[in-house]
């Protein structure tokens, strides 16, 4: 499993965020179409239907943020001293909002983030651009779709860095 931008590719399986578990909302990107993941959103929008796919409320990597992070970690820490088990241990990911855009209407889907700092600009941009590229025709869906599924299926070690992870979405791009 890793991620790349926005997407969470886990063996041939591509997600929007992170990998829903359980009831817990998610989308996943398949060759038939736009799944929703989780109570309260399940189905399929297929490709064919699918004018407009977007992301919002992605929350941006920021020093602010980072150093939220680090603060907020070493408070758990010292809360789980004093009293273990308290301190942050329900806290759930913050949800995006993915918007599938059809002839029929519009469908908000929420996902939970994968990254816990927020996403690079860089990787926030690209993401969206495969995003819009994946609503353009059966033949780029089919063909994007696949180079994220095998590298998936083929990555060892976790999520690449960075610089991989934007070149990577370049080249998914191209």
């Amino acid at each position: 499993m890793a991620m790349v931008g926005l997407f969470w590719i886990a063996e041939g399986d591509v997600y929007v965020g992170a990998k829903p578990s359980g009831l817990a909302p998610g989308v996943r990107l398949s060759p038939e179409g736009v799944v929703a993941l989780g109570e309260g959103q399940s189905g399929l929008h297929p490709w064919k239907d699918v004018r407009g796919l977007t992301v919002t409320d992605v929350p941006v990597k920021t020093l602010r943020r980072r150093v939220g992070a680090v603060t907020d970690r070493a408070v758990t820490t010292a809360l789980n001293f004093v009293e273990p088990g308290s301190g942050g241990a329900d806290d759930a990911p913050a949800l995006m909002t993915v918007r599938v855009e059809t002839a029929d209407g519009d469908q908000e889907l929420a996902v939970h983030t994968a990254a816990a700092i927020g996403y690079s600009r860089a990787e926030t941009d690209l993401s969206r651009a495969l995003l819009t590229r994946l609503t353009e025709g059966a033949a780029t869906v089919s063909g994007i779709l696949a180079a994220m599924s095998g590298w998936g299926r083929t990555r060892e070690g976790g999520s690449p860095r960075a610089a991989e992870r934007e070149a990577l979405l370049r080249k998914w791009l191209d």
